[in-house]
């Protein structure tokens, strides 16, 4: 058999596994079956599950990407851009099959809207592709909401060996929007700076280098400078008022948050990569390759961005 089929079909299941015996016949199987039909095979998953997944399939390691996706995928934002997409542009006219865990024991309860999310809007990027993507859960060990929430953002659910389909499944921007949640307050004494216009871009520049100069290394100062930077520029490009940039310090990570009077109204901005041809289009790209994580708060009236630098 090959991998190509005249009609994309694409399939989203979530694996409910109890144990490690459990996670390596539903992941070892659904790697075995995309080999036998000629898919090319990703298997993008954290640290320990990683190597779990090397030792079980060292017969077919060389027909297998192995990805750690506590490293490639820390920042959830960057998942469907630079570890799904770039996959399945990497086989065109192939079918292809992933499996891909973004969400693990040890994500931050900071982490997790982003990363549900993403789960959620994997159906939409994906809708017109021919793939399949197999996300693990460990419902022995995740929180019950969290478990609850991929019923929501998979239509398909593999569970004891059996598969259903989903009666909790939605629309997976109406489901993503419900992670559109406002964050906490920034501290009343961190320092801000309001800016208007091109000219103001460079003051930005001074002023997030020299807050961050302190906590981070030179290279991570000058990756924060240029995603602020990216966010300034789309609030002078795109909004008619000011935008305030704001810095501070909390244990272990640095954070750079962005408020505007723009709606963000696109719930795939900074997932899809624009045509090849176009210059504009990578700015929140771009935030998502520069920072551990970002987290987004938008609304007709106004957005806020954060960005998080770990420490």
């Amino acid at each position: 058999m090959t991998g190509h089929r005249s009609v994309a079909r694409f399939d989203h299941p979530a694996l409910l596994y109890r144990g490690e015996q459990e996670y390596l016949a539903g992941t070892t199987a659904f790697v075995r079956a995309a080999i036998a039909d000629g898919d090319p095979v990703m298997v993008a998953v954290p640290g320990k599950n990683l190597d779990l997944l090397k030792a079980a399939l060292t017969d077919v390691a060389d027909r297998v990407v192995f990805a750690d996706m506590a490293v490639a995928g820390r920042n959830p934002g960057r998942i469907i851009p630079r570890v799904l997409l770039r996959f399945a542009t990497d086989h065109p006219g192939r079918r292809v099959s992933i499996i891909g865990e973004p969400i693990w024991q040890g994500r931050t309860a900071l982490e997790y809207p982003a990363c549900a999310a993403h789960e959620a809007l994997i159906n939409a990027a994906f809708v017109d592709r021919d793939a399949a993507i197999l996300c693990p859960y460990d419902a022995e060990r995740l929180d019950p909401s969290v478990v609850e929430d991929a019923w929501r953002t998979h239509p398909t659910m593999i569970e004891f060996g059996g598969h259903r389909v989903s009666d909790r499944y939605a629309d997976p921007f109406d489901t993503a929007d419900t992670f559109n949640q406002e964050l906490p307050a920034s501290p009343a004494d961190a320092e801000f700076l309001v800016y208007g216009d091109h000219s103001s871009l460079a003051a930005v520049r001074y002023f997030v280098r020299r807050n961050a100069a302190a906590s981070l290394s030179a290279d991570e100062t000058e990756e924060l400078v240029l995603a602020a930077n990216e966010l300034a520029a789309n609030t002078v490009e795109h909004t008619s008022g000011r935008g305030r940039i704001t810095i501070w310090t909390e244990p272990g990570v640095l954070i750079c948050q962005v408020d505007d009077a723009g709606h963000l109204a696109d719930p795939l901005a900074g997932r899809l990569l624009p045509p090849a041809h176009h210059q504009a289009g990578y700015g929140l790209i771009l935030t998502n390759d520069l920072c551990d994580l970002v987290r987004i708060h938008t609304t007709p009236t106004a957005t806020t961005i954060r960005l998080h630098k770990y420490l």
